[in-house]
């Protein structure tokens, strides 16, 4: 069973889908940690986040390693642990402007896809649902208010020691929304059946119980991309 999971930045994605993969035995994969690890080798080497076709190469021959452990999916990108350098705030700057490259996204969705045909995974993301498994059994819109997304950003931010101003930390969120629903290439959208979920007001444990029991019904037909 492949269980999708996209939307906005800062809807819980990740903490969702990581906690609903433990509880179901099967494999996490962040898509989203796929690209913000491309997004820190072209910072360290000084590529421009503009350069579309320079960002392309990179993907492609440097391939981003995942590795689930028993606290946190660890990622890698040239035999380099970068789990907490991808998270840092630079990053998250420009993630979605890297991911919007075509030839960025071609690349990491192949990678995406190669991992998801073993099958038995939840996957996070903005287009897992859409464009890299639409076969997916399992589909959810995840998504919040941004001033609540902004808030757990900012906490999430403080937690690691990155103080910043909320209003700040709001803008950069719309920003992001901005380039990743208007985007040229695989723009965010909730699949036509998808089931969309606000957790504005719910628990990380309310939305996991909401999902699981998408996943309990009776699946549909499908399989692969």
């Amino acid at each position: 069973m492949i269980i999708a999971i996209d939307g906005p930045a800062g809807a819980g994605k990740s903490t969702v889908a990581r906690t609903l993969a433990r509880r179901l035995g099967v494999g996490y994969l962040d898509t989203g940690a796929m690209y913000r690890a491309v997004t820190w080798l072209a910072l360290a080497r000084g590529v421009d986040p503009a350069d579309g076709e320079a960002l392309a190469e990179l993907a492609r021959t440097h391939p981003v390693v995942l590795t689930p452990s028993e606290d946190v999916l660890r990622v890698a990108v040239d035999g380099r642990d970068v789990t907490e350098e991808i998270r840092d705030p630079a990053v998250t700057d420009a993630v979605s402007q890297v991911s919007a490259h075509a030839g960025v996204r071609a690349a990491v969705t192949a990678a995406q896809r190669a991992m998801l045909a073993e099958g038995g995974w939840v996957s996070d993301g903005r287009d897992v649902g859409t464009v890299v498994w639409p076969a997916a059994e399992v589909k959810v819109f995840l998504t919040a208010a941004a001033e609540e997304r902004a808030r757990r950003r900012r906490e999430e931010l403080a937690a690691r020691g990155v103080g910043r101003d909320l209003d700040e930390v709001l803008a950069d969120i719309r920003r992001r929304d901005h380039l990743d629903t208007t985007r040229a290439e695989s723009p965010l959208r909730r699949a036509d059946d998808a089931v969309e979920i606000d957790s504005s007001r719910l628990s990380v444990d309310e939305v996991v119980e909401m999902v699981a029991t998408l996943a309990r019904r009776p699946l549909r037909r499908g399989g692969g991309a």
